[in-house]
């Protein structure tokens, strides 16, 4: 090699894979590790899990949970004790109840005393409520004092059934469904990386390298986001928590193989390993970052978005990337090296062998889709936008309580027992914050309004009045949240009452409103970004145009069938709001990666061998280590479904069919496709397109052309 080519490979490039510095950056990284290891594991205890984490900072209801707080605690969740008797509750039941109550209350986290036990109307229930407050513990707390609950209640009469529900009992079935997520989330991502680096590099050794330095961008990427929860306020839940662990090891894996891909080219035409990584470094290199550059964007474009959940997300996903971005090109390099070529084992890239993707099958599906280019790009988008006509199918208005988890936890089971013989609305009462000297006339419009049973006293404190009202129908169906919005136009026309509703149902409510809102704000923006990119990328116009909207079309057909399987395959009632906003972001962000991948080695190829056939040397070389990085960020997103949350389950479902999508059909046949057929118009009005061409680039698109051959 000469040394003015090697002259030609950036100083940024030769940084990990230099004879000394490969060994500074190990150190580096491993001095990083140990210094993150602590905060990381203190990641958990910093996440934020109450409603106000979740809701958007200017909702009502919000409003409302910060106004009450004179009366009630933020922190505190009233929880409903059902008690239940076929045939009547008998005085030793009522006896015993009575007893459990008082012990109720000598718990540590029972601030307040409960309320009851309150018979219902048909005499075969009891109903206590129990306030409950989370503190500082949050919902490890909450799970342990339900369980403490529990322990009391379970010496009761033979025959008296016992159920938790209400708020602090359906927060606990969620805790109980959260346990130990960040161990399951981890092991299932790494076991799924694992399986396909197995089958991808046919190496019993290669694998360890892209796992551990994913590992290391995990922790470090946890002490981050653990210090700025800690000290900037960042919002962290265990939503947020989840989807890292998944998007680090998944992007992180997706980084590797490409650069693996690439530092493999380069040892069959480099005799030093070392030079061979620099060499990989330089090509490959700007395509990773230019890719982790594209999803940290598109992440940090949820800044925007009005719920405070999902403007979490965004700052905890680009901290993720970015750290499993500078990880995959400093670590991961000098790791490489380090283990030379026998890490290759029993396949090694010895200097002079022959490159096999030229021959392979990406090479052998480019030369059939350059026989009819615009027969199969046409074809193609006909079958993906048939395929998103099932969006038409998904009702992402949120899930019901009885609906959110894969099987019937205690608290939906208390919920049916309680709507059989309370008011269907018991202890999740509509709250509403007024002035003290409108308080009368405020409970008198409220308690006149269809949909509730009855109205509290209104406790005073100052010039603030505190009202509850019982609803009529389940905290958590459409009648109820209807009921919040006849309330709301009740209340908010007592004149200078200030009055303001909010509640269990009224969060709900709020939340389903914010996180369609989002999806008409943050969609667009992301697509706006990403085009940005792609032009400064390609220095182009057309071509970031015409991926776009493969991308959008890819988005259309992932939702659509996804909207299928859940309706008539796994029987789910529906789809959480924010799904829409969450699949489209991670899809959009993450199928750009592979445009970048693709895109950037077709750039490189055609400006030595010319447009068509720099666009089939692009796929053969590309076509495998994109199809495995899909293999991995699929799999990694399925292990969602792990948890017993529909919500997670419907996430993980449809990012990783729309991967797969992205990978096999879109990125591999529609947009090669597209780029045959187009031509030299798809780099318009860069100097590609303006450059000396071929006798095959300057056909008209679609007209009869050569059947084109690889060189390389």
């Amino acid at each position: 090699m000469s040394s003015n080519l090697i002259d030609g490979v950036g100083k940024l490039a030769w940084l990990p894979s230099g004879r000394v510095t490969k060994w500074v950056i190990l150190v580096f990284w491993l001095v990083m590790l140990a210094l993150a290891f602590s905060p990381a594991g203190k990641l958990t205890g910093a996440q934020e899990n109450d409603a106000v984490a979740w809701l958007p900072g200017d909702a009502e209801s919000t409003e409302v949970l910060r106004a009450a707080e004179e009366f009630q605690s933020s922190d505190e969740l009233p929880t409903l004790v059902v008690y239940e008797r076929a045939g009547g509750v008998t005085p030793e039941d009522m006896a015993a109840v009575t007893e459990q109550v008082s012990a109720f209350d000598g718990v540590d986290t029972v601030e307040r005393d409960s309320v009851g036990p309150i018979p219902s109307e048909d005499g075969e229930a009891l109903q206590v409520v129990v306030p409950i407050n989370m503190g500082e513990g949050g919902w490890e707390s909450l799970g342990k004092t339900v369980d403490d609950l529990k322990a009391i209640s379970g010496d009761g009469p033979a025959g008296l059934d016992v159920y938790y529900t209400g708020p602090g009992g359906f927060a606990a079935d969620s805790s109980e469904a959260f346990a130990g997520i960040d161990g399951k989330l981890l092991f299932s991502a790494m076991g799924v990386v694992i399986v396909i680096l197995l089958l991808t590099y046919r190496s019993p050794f290669l694998w360890l390298l892209p796992v551990i330095s994913a590992i290391v961008a995990l922790v470090c990427s946890q002490a981050v986001i653990y210090f700025m929860a800690t000290q900037l306020d960042l919002t962290v839940n265990a939503q947020s928590a989840g989807i890292l662990t998944v998007l680090v090891f998944g992007a992180g894996t997706d980084y590797a193989l490409l650069l693996v891909a690439r530092y493999r080219e380069e040892l069959r035409r480099h005799r030093d390993r070392h030079e061979a990584m620099a060499f990989a470094m330089h090509r490959a290199g700007p395509a990773i970052f230019a890719s982790g550059a594209t999803v940290i964007a598109g992440m940090l474009c949820l800044l925007f978005a009005s719920m405070n959940s999902t403007q979490g997300l965004g700052p905890v996903a680009a901290i993720g990337v970015g750290v499993a971005l500078l990880v995959m090109l400093t670590l991961l390099p000098a790791l490489l090296v380090i283990c030379g070529r026998p890490f290759f084992w029993p396949v090694h890239p010895t200097y002079g062998s022959a490159d096999h993707t030229e021959t392979g099958l990406w090479a052998k599906v480019g030369k059939r889709i350059a026989i009819r280019p615009r027969l199969t790009w046409v074809v193609t988008s006909v079958v993906l936008a048939i395929a998103a006509i099932g969006i038409l199918q998904l009702d992402a208005d949120g899930l019901e309580n009885d609906e959110a988890f894969y099987d019937t936890p205690d608290s939906v089971l208390g919920e049916e027992v309680l709507a059989d013989h309370f008011p269907a609305g018991s202890g999740q009462p509509i709250v509403v914050m007024a002035k003290a000297d409108k308080s009368t006339e405020v409970a008198e419009v409220m308690g006149g309004t269809e949909g509730i049973a009855e109205v509290a006293e209104p406790q005073t404190s100052g010039d603030v009045a505190y009202i509850e009202g019982t609803l009529t129908d389940p905290p958590d169906s459409q009648a109820a949240k209807d009921t919040v919005d006849r309330v709301r136009d009740a209340v908010h026309e007592v004149r200078d009452a200030d009055a303001q509703a909010g509640g269990g149902t009224a969060i709900v409510l709020d939340t389903l409103r914010a996180a369609a809102d989002d999806n008409w704000a943050i969609i667009p923006l992301v697509l706006l970004v990403v085009l940005l990119i792609l032009a400064l990328l390609l220095r182009a116009v057309v071509a970031p145009l015409i991926l776009v909207g493969t991308v959008v079309l890819s988005f259309g057909a992932a939702l659509g069938i996804s909207a299928l399987f859940f309706k008539y395959v796994f029987g789910f009632a529906g789809a959480d709001a924010a799904l829409p906003l969450f699949v489209f972001v991670f899809l959009v962000a993450l199928g750009i990666d592979y445009n970048i991948f693709l895109m950037t080695r077709v750039h490189e190829e055609a400006k030595q061998v010319g447009i068509r056939r720099g666009a089939l040397i692009g796929l053969a070389a590309t076509g495998g280590v994109i199809t495995s990085a899909g293999l991995v960020l699929a799999g990694t997103f399925s292990v969602l479904a792990t948890l017993p949350m529909v919500a997670f389950a419907e996430i993980g479902f449809a990012v990783a069919l729309g991967v797969l999508l992205d990978t096999i059909i879109v990125r591999s046949v529609l947009v090669t496709a597209l780029n045959l057929d187009v031509g030299r118009w798809m780099w318009w009005p860069s100097a590609l397109y303006k450059r000396d061409i071929d006798r095959h680039d300057v056909e008209e698109p679609g007209g009869a052309q050569e059947q084109p051959t690889l060189v390389g």
